[in-house]
């Protein structure tokens, strides 16, 4: 786990060596009207406005996330997070008795066995069969394991993932209350690999056309995986928020991309991630000089304010939810301060929050 510095206003106390013991979640709180909660996505991607923040001065201007190429410069590098959502929420019925139940596909393991959220719970006691799609899918319980979740053993005949495209919903988060109308909107364009529970929102707002225009501008784009747990939507409970135990996610990194991020480095240019995803397997996978090499596994980075950053110089994201550890990310790029100011900026002028809101840019 990451270790910070003391630093700023926050409410904490520090040991003999200076470190801090106690982070209060309340630091990281902001008020948010619901109505701001943007509940669709907008029909052109890269029409969402976008908040340029300074994250050295805090200084912040309005702009469209088209106008993204005025603030890049040849030689950038852009990290991409190429990875795809799987429609991963299923509803069946319990074998015998046809009570509802609901399933959220978290973890995929050997053999076809999954670590599931399911809801009702006490419905699914080890052994329970649930029945999906009429019998082209079904799962058994066989284990139940931390925090109550259930491994299910599925069996089908064909091919999973075809399964799950005709039977499974996209798991959108539970502040998004409206029906998706189309699927691949809670996809990047440049979505690849499946195994995500929720879309690396930040690229949402790229279109093919301004993926172009970047490269033709001389950046650099480099992809990078990292499968998007529901961890990520987990509030922070504890009050000390160096309590929090960070959910694991599985990530890798190809020895042609980590060349290209280790290139701009020595070359002087910057690394630009789009989102927090990215920015936690470049910060998980480099070594303590920011140097890259091909790598996968499994992180439970947690960044806060004081981390030292190895790799990135710049971020593109979402706006994020009160308390939690992604405002605390990005706390830690830009400064508390400066962070909950723009928020408060964002809220007066009405910017659209969360996974299909707008963008802020941080360099």
């Amino acid at each position: 786990m990451a270790k910070s510095r003391s630093s700023g206003s926050l409410s904490c106390s520090e040991n003999n060596n200076g470190w801090r013991t106690i982070m209060d979640v309340k630091d990281f709180y902001y008020d948010l009207p619901q109505e701001l909660i943007a509940q669709d996505p907008l029909e052109d991607r890269s029409s969402s406005r976008l908040m340029v923040l300074d994250k050295i001065t805090g200084e912040v201007e309005h702009r469209h996330f088209k106008d993204i190429t005025e603030y890049l410069r040849p030689g950038d590098c852009l990290v991409i997070n190429n990875t795809k959502v799987i429609p991963a929420r299923l509803y069946g019925v319990k074998e015998g008795t046809e009570a509802k139940i609901e399933i959220l596909l978290l973890k995929r393991k050997e053999n076809d066995i999954w670590e599931t959220l399911v809801k009702p719970g006490k419905k699914c006691k080890i052994g329970t069969k649930i029945v999906f799609g009429e019998g082209i899918l079904t799962g058994e319980v066989i284990d139940i394991v931390e925090e109550g979740n259930r491994l299910i053993q599925f069996h089908y005949e064909g091919i999973f993932e075809e399964i799950l495209d005709r039977l499974g919903q996209m798991p959108l988060p539970p502040y998004i209350t409206h029906q998706l109308q189309d699927k691949n909107r809670y996809q990047t364009v440049y979505a690849k690999y499946d195994g995500s529970a929720a879309a690396p929102t930040a690229g949402l707002h790229f279109t093919p056309e301004l993926l172009q225009q970047v490269r033709d501008m001389g950046v650099e784009i480099a992809e990078v995986t990292l499968h998007v747990g529901l961890g990520t939507f987990r509030p922070v409970k504890e009050t000390d928020v160096l309590k929090h135990h960070m959910h694991s996610e599985f990530y890798k990194i190809e020895q042609s991309e980590a060349d290209k991020i280790n290139k701009a480095k020595k070359e002087g240019h910057r690394v630009i991630a789009v989102g927090t995803t990215s920015t936690r397997t470049l910060e998980s996978a480099a070594d303590e000089n920011g140097f890259l090499t091909e790598k996968s596994g499994w992180t439970e980075i947690f960044i806060y304010p004081g981390y030292q950053f190895k790799v990135i110089d710049a971020l593109i994201t979402n706006f994020h939810l009160p308390e939690s550890t992604l405002v605390m990310l990005v706390s830690a790029l830009a400064g508390r301060e400066h962070v909950l100011a723009a928020y408060e900026t964002a809220v007066e002028e009405k910017y659209r929050f969360f996974s299909f809101g707008d963008a802020m840019f941080i360099h």
